[in-house]
């Protein structure tokens, strides 16, 4: 199956859609794939490598100008418009086009730092069962007070926030909130927060990141 171009509209209208692995449509499962500011979608995909998990199709949407939305993400969400609205449609469509082939229980959906962000981002509003949801060095988008009065249910999805405790970025307390919200939408959520260590993916997280691709598909 090819991806077709996706008719997302806004700053991230025409941009493309990278692949690796297994074509979409003969893979066991897939991970939908969401690179940070001032990075490529090819970059995020490096991670195949390392998760060296067979049987998955890897996408990774590319933001325009390598940036899904202008200012921080604790800022007013107003603020991130339209940007941040056409990346979430941009995440939407890319997943509605996978769950043509795959059922979304074996679809998990990974982002590192500001693709984190949007990530963690879309799967709240969209609450539903997915294979696994994971937020590398990264939260829910907004201010503190922001309302969190997002509907559905993951319905026991395994979710995984992995962040620095001294992250200069992304607050151990957003991410600490985070996790609650997940746990209010009935994700079964892992949080872990590691001790002075860089904005970065470390090896703890693609370990814990692999176990959660081998219970969608045993033995990989």
């Amino acid at each position: 199956m090819t991806i077709q171009r996706t008719t997302v509209q806004g700053p991230h209208e025409g941009q493309p859609v990278r692949t690796a692995g297994e074509p979409l449509d003969e893979a066991k499962a897939a991970m939908l794939m969401v690179h940070g500011r001032g990075a490529r979608a090819e970059d995020i995909l490096s991670l195949v490598d390392e998760l060296a998990q067979p049987g998955f199709a890897y996408l990774a949407p590319q933001a325009a100008d390598n940036t899904w939305y202008p200012n921080r993400f604790t800022a007013p969400i107003s603020s991130n418009e339209p940007w941040l609205s056409s990346a979430l449609a941009f995440v939407g469509d890319v997943f509605n086009q996978m769950i043509q082939v795959i059922r979304p229980e074996r679809i998990m959906l990974l982002g590192f730092s500001q693709g984190a962000c949007l990530t963690l981002e879309f799967a709240a509003r969209n609450a539903r069962p997915y294979g696994g949801l994971v937020g590398l060095s990264g939260a829910l988008i907004g201010p503190d007070d922001t309302p969190r009065a997002y509907e559905g249910s993951l319905e026991g999805t395994p979710v995984f926030l992995g962040c620095s405790d001294v992250d200069f970025h992304v607050p151990k307390e957003r991410v600490g909130q985070t996790a609650e919200v997940f746990r209010r939408l009935d994700g079964d959520v892992t949080e872990r927060l590691y001790p002075n260590t860089d904005h970065t993916i470390n090896q703890d997280e693609i370990d814990f990141i692999r176990g959660m691709m081998n219970s969608i598909v045993p033995g990989s």
